[in-house]
């Protein structure tokens, strides 16, 4: 009974047999002891193959299984299995030897994922030992070091049964210094799958090949005619680098029969890339820092055109939102909705211009397809009438002994989409390592032939993996995949027809209450101050648009960050996301004070009326409009503005220029006035900060007026006087000429007495033309009846010519 228990079915030699015994009897009483308590052996376990002990410090011995190929054997195949074994104990193994062992068939879906999940248990029934030309021997093996080993064996000589999943297990058996006979000292079970013949009815399976990144982009934007793009990292050129997350994502995808989903901000982000882009803090010099991989966003792009050329593409809402976080916190705050509508709006146009390929818009996927009739609701609001969810968050039916097909009837002509959570979460570990890999597509292939072994129905399965694949996570996926439709169970199908298969109508159709929504997901979710600060910014955007003379400028690249604000990707990072909404609030407040009234200091009238200057300034490279500047005396009894208590003027200010206003004012009293100047849109919103300023007004009096009359009367008095004075000059010259004209005739007379003959040559005062007829009279010219100069005397201040 001792050997059987030790050797279960070997056939050690007598020698070994020898020292086995003789060990057994220096073990003593205690050891004898401990051995009769062992429970008896069940005949189903008496009956079948037995292996060696395992030892006593179990696991000593790590095995790995990095590959296995092919992974589903068809018959005449050879599989081929290797890997590493790893001594973690302290003692030396020798006569050790690596063979492997085919266990019993694995029928149902919950006895894959238990071998999957112990692996590595030395304790798990093994089955028999094939033939020993199929191991890889090892004199010994030191502490601490690893030992490859490759074992190819032809599957006709696994001895495989019927149709289905076989544990596969790989054994270590060895000796140590301690214990000196043949013992299993590791082992690593596997999966495998057989099926050599083509099945009647294949499983029409689609898998969803997710292109969705994180957000890297701002809201800003350079002031130049191209607004060249601002990135706040360059961890995106790092995945679309060759060897990078989303370079391998488009490498792998493109050989493999997938529905390519896809965020349209990851195709806006890179196709701003292919042009000058910046990021804060950067040297702008630093071609490779700054804009340094154009030619690295124009390759991706150029590959993805081609991998997507025949296939059918899913486009998500821009910037993949959070639907379930917008559903549970979203919809009470104004607005919310309006942005998932515009992210579904822009996601088709956007997918088309760059990819030059029609998407779809159906179809809506909240984070690891979790529902509930709230999610729903929000899911289908924007116009999918689709939803992707998971098997593990929606009811697959009572009393089914199968996995019904994906698509159910929810109601309202919204059909949910219910992904395999078994095939859709193999995947989620950490693939780096190659065993691990290998275990997540075996582990893949065994439950799509369990699962296509269920039932002769035809059925459609749809698989959803994780939205953000690392590049290791890809090439296993990548493998499985290939595999898969490869297979002769199974073949590829997209999306769009897996959701119009016909339903299950044993499966379930209830969408789960809102209390059974994972407690995990619910604490990863965007808070209300998230949506909050959203509609916030949307309002401080909407009263910016208004006045700008080329909104699109503002308007395209702040929508876009606010769809990026409640993206997904945002899940576990809540600083993060707090900061990246307040960059977004904050950069639009920067552009919204370049539009801005300049302060005035206290500002003196005197006298009743007079103007009063406003300046506005416009800092933006675009001209504004659309505004009104009104002006408003808080004490219209001192001080009026236009008659009233305010006046208000439209204001066009170009961009880069400023612009001043003047305001006619009347005051009605002496004294201090506060005036308030404050920009409004036209739809009377005010804009901006007020500026408030004093207005002193000095009002004049009785007494200066009297003073400035009197100095007003005397200037026209001393007008007066210099008018009269020349007159008066005037006329003395004009008698002084005549009294010359009548001695030079009294001269002639005489001369012509003494000779006559001159006489009758000069003509008499009668004959000469008279010339000043026809000169005009000027001011200055001496009237024609100016008296004969007085003798009286001359008068008091006046000055007399003699």
């Amino acid at each position: 009974m001792a050997e059987a228990a030790d050797f279960q079915g070997t056939s050690p030699s007598p020698a070994r047999r020898w020292l086995r015994r003789t060990g057994a009897v220096l073990a003593g009483t205690p050891l004898l002891t401990g051995l009769l308590q062992l429970p008896a052996a069940s005949p189903a376990e008496a009956a079948a193959p037995v292996a060696p002990r395992a030892a006593s410090d179990d696991g000593s011995v790590a095995v790995s299984v990095d590959s296995l190929t092919p992974g589903a054997p068809a018959e005449g195949d050879t599989v081929t299995v290797s890997g590493t074994v790893t001594n973690k104990g302290k003692k030396t193994v020798t006569d050790a030897s690596v063979g492997l062992r085919v266990g019993s068939l694995l029928d149902t879906r919950s006895g894959i994922d238990t071998v999957a999940k112990n692996s590595d248990d030395i304790g798990s029934p093994v089955g028999a030992e094939i033939d020993d030309k199929y191991t890889e021997k090892f004199s010994k093996l030191t502490p601490g070091v690893s030992q490859p080993y490759t074992i190819s064996v032809p599957a006709d000589e696994l001895d495989l049964g019927q149709d289905g999943v076989y544990d596969l297990s790989v054994t270590l058996t060895g000796e140590t210094s301690d214990q000196p006979w043949e013992q299993t000292l590791g082992v690593r079970h596997t999966l495998l799958p057989w099926q050599p013949d083509e099945a009647d009815t294949k499983t029409k399976t689609t898998v969803m090949w997710p292109l969705i990144s994180t957000v890297h982009m701002t809201a800003e934007t350079g002031s130049d005619e191209e607004q060249t793009p601002v990135f706040h990292d360059d961890e995106l050129a790092e995945e679309i680098s060759p060897g990078g997350r989303l370079d391998r994502m488009v490498a792998l995808g493109k050989d493999l029969d997938v529905t390519w989903v896809i965020d349209p901000d990851l195709l806006a982000s890179v196709e701003a890339m292919t042009t000058r882009y910046e990021i804060p803090g950067e040297n702008a010099d630093d071609t490779n820092a700054v804009g340094g991989h154009q030619a690295v966003a124009k390759r991706w792009l150029t590959e993805v055109q081609k991998a997507v050329a025949d296939k059918e593409v899913v486009a998500l809402p821009f910037g993949d939102p959070d639907l379930a976080s917008l559903a549970h916190h979203g919809t009470s705050v104004t607005g919310s909705l309006r942005h998932l509508k515009e992210a579904t709006d822009v996601a088709a146009g956007t997918v088309e211009s760059i990819l030059h390929v029609k998407a779809s818009t159906d179809f809506a996927w909240p984070v690891e397809g979790a529902v509930d009739p709230s999610i729903v609701k929000v899911s289908t609001s924007a116009g999918a009438d689709k939803v992707i969810t998971r098997g593990d968050t929606f009811e697959g039916g009572r009393d089914l002994t199968y996995t019904p097909t994906a698509p159910r009837p929810i109601g309202g002509g919204t059909t949910a989409v219910v992904a395999d959570a078994r095939l859709s979460t193999v995947f989620d570990d950490d693939m780096t390592r190659a065993s691990t890999s290998t275990q997540a597509v075996q582990r893949f292939l065994a439950q799509s032939l369990t699962l296509a072994l269920q039932t002769d129905r035809p059925r459609s399965v749809v698989i959803a993996p994780q939205r953000t694949p690392s590049a290791a996570q890809a090439q296993t996926m990548a493998a499985a995949v290939g595999a898969l439709q490869d297979s002769t169970w199974s073949q590829p199908q997209d999306l769009t027809a897996a959701a119009k298969s016909k339903p299950d109508p044993a499966a379930g159709t209830e969408v789960p209450p809102a209390s059974a929504y994972p407690k995990s997901l619910r604490k990863q979710e965007l808070p209300r101050s998230a949506f909050e600060q959203i509609a916030r910014t949307q309002d401080k955007l909407d009263r910016f648009k208004v006045i700008l003379s080329d909104p699109s400028r503002v308007v395209t690249p702040f929508g876009r960050a606010l769809n990026r604000g409640m993206a997904a990707s945002w899940r576990g990072r809540p600083s993060e996301a707090a900061i990246y909404r307040s960059g977004v609030e904050t950069y639009l407040d920067t552009l919204s004070s370049q539009v801005r009234l300049i302060e005035k200091s206290e500002t003196k009238l005197s006298g009743r009326s007079a103007t009063i200057p406003v300046t506005v300034q416009n800092n933006l490279v675009q001209g504004v409009e659309h505004l009104v500047l009104r002006l408003t005396s808080t004490n219209p009894t001192r001080l009026e503005i236009d008659g009233n208590a305010y006046e208000e003027q439209p204001i066009a200010v170009s961009g880069g220029h400023s612009q001043s206003v003047k305001f006619t004012t009347n005051a009605n009293a002496n004294g201090r006035a506060t005036v308030i100047a404050q920009l409004y849109t036209q739809d009377g919103r005010p804009y901006g900060q007020p500026v408030t300023f004093d207005v002193k007004v000095t009002e004049i009096t009785a007494t200066v007026m009297l003073v400035i009359g009197g100095g007003v009367l005397l200037l026209v008095l001393a007008g007066f006087r210099m008018y009269t004075q020349r007159k008066r000059a005037a006329a003395r010259q004009a008698e002084e000429r005549e009294l010359e004209n009548a001695a030079d005739e009294a001269d002639a007379d005489a001369g012509d007495a003494k000779n006559p003959e001159a006489s009758e040559r000069r003509p008499t005062q009668e004959s000469a033309p008279d010339t000043r007829e026809d000169t005009p009279e000027q001011p200055s010219d001496p009237a024609p009846d100016t008296a004969p100069e007085s003798a009286d005397p001359s008068g008091t201040g006046e000055r007399v010519d003699r």
